[in-house]
């Protein structure tokens, strides 16, 4: 069983709903990202999705923007990122790391190159947000054998039959997007998500999360309700992003993702 399907057999068994960070790699320094990564999991992270900075990241609004752009300017490409997980490892054997990104790294280094490398380094997953679910058969067959799951995602606007297909080759875990957009708007209708979130679990043969404008611990909580878990990413990065060093980093990102874990966990 991966570190993924363990992760959320064990929150099932407690009743319990998945707290998912993202942070870009490289960002607010290199040196902060594996204390970065430490500190979310003694806050309360289950999984950590951990963005790999890419130069036009087209689903991302400004704040994970300028992530990326600072952490590229600063030499985080996806060596540095390989590199971060495999550090993170040396104290850390259970939390999953789903790398989120783009298509181009992967396809440069191929498909079967990239999976054997991220598996080594201890990656468990990967969600590529440029890679259609019609064109991901090149990529899952690879991934799967390596035993990396490679995560879609589902919006508003997936239709019946996207979703159907979505649901049947799901792996790891489904990401359903909350509203059609980029990251870090400011648009969460929880309403509509929870209806759409109902009708995905009844569907899908695995959890399935829910994330964008997920930005504190009420938002946290009030999608939590209908999902398997949660993903909060801009209002995280923009919290980190002027930390002055890695220790600074590491208090910021206790401080934030604590009492998102509390209000998931009493809701």
């Amino acid at each position: 069983m991966s570190r993924i399907d363990t992760t959320f057999a064990r929150l099932r068994a407690a009743g319990r709903k998945a707290l998912i960070p993202f942070v870009t790699a490289g960002d607010p320094s290199l040196e902060a990202t594996v204390p970065v990564m430490h500190a979310l999991v003694e806050a309360g992270a289950d999984i950590i999705e951990l963005g790999v900075p890419f130069s036009d990241p087209m689903a991302d609004g400004p704040v994970i923007q300028r992530s990326s752009e600072r952490a590229l300017a600063r030499g985080a490409g996806l060596a540095y990122v390989l590199d971060c997980v495999r550090r993170f490892r040396e104290r850390d054997a259970a939390t999953p790391v789903v790398l989120m990104g783009y298509l181009n790294p992967v396809e440069i280094r191929g498909a079967d190159a990239f999976a054997t490398q991220a598996v080594a380094a201890g990656v468990d997953g990967v969600l590529l947000v440029d890679l259609p679910p019609e064109e991901a058969a090149g990529f899952r067959v690879p991934f799967e054998a390596a035993g990396l799951a490679l995560v879609m995602l589902a919006a508003p606007t997936t239709t019946a039959a996207r979703a159907a297909m979505l649901c049947a080759n799901a792996q790891g875990y489904l990401y359903y997007v909350s509203y059609a957009g980029v990251t870090g708007a400011d648009r969460l209708d929880a309403g509509a998500a929870s209806r759409r979130l109902q009708a995905l679990r009844a569907e899908a043969r695995v959890p399935v999360v829910a994330g964008f404008g997920i930005k504190d611990a009420a938002s946290a909580a009030a999608m939590a309700a209908d999902a398997d878990g949660v993903v909060v990413g801009s209002a995280l990065v923009a919290a980190l992003a002027d930390a002055a060093g890695a220790d600074e980093a590491a208090a910021r990102a206790r401080a934030f993702v604590a009492p998102l874990r509390q209000a998931i966990d009493a809701r």
